[in-house]
């Protein structure tokens, strides 16, 4: 799909400029990847999940997002899942209005202790 976007990009870029006598160039920088969770470790992190807040809790059909995220290079190398922990009603994360809730700490924590138990168990 990005080799698709990068050529499409470029060609509309020049008919574009060709329909009003112009000419241009574009440049197409290929910075950061998809983030593409794996089916089978976004199965886990959501059961885990589900044991830490209780499966109601849970919601395993978010909507995509456009942003970027240095997640996304780990998960072209290795299979995992990128999720989000509720934070409550805030505007979102690297929004100047953005206020963590420190009450979900506790769950934050013991999500992840759970997820290195489950993963690793002794």
């Amino acid at each position: 799909m990005r080799d698709l976007l990068e050529r499409r990009v470029v060609e509309v870029a020049q008919v574009t400029a060709q329909l009003y006598g112009a000419v241009a160039t574009a440049t197409y920088e290929r910075k950061y990847p998809v983030t593409h969770n794996h089916a089978r470790q976004t199965q886990f992190a959501a059961g885990v999940a589900a044991q830490v807040a209780g499966p109601d809790k849970v919601n395993g059909d978010i909507a995509p997002v456009m942003g970027g995220e240095d997640f996304s290079f780990m998960l072209e190398a290795r299979p995992g899942a990128f999720i989000f922990i509720g934070n409550g009603d805030s505007a979102g994360l690297h929004h100047p209005k953005y206020d963590f809730n420190d009450d979900v700490i506790p769950a934050g924590i013991s999500y992840w202790a759970r997820l290195a138990e489950t993963a690793m168990p002794a």
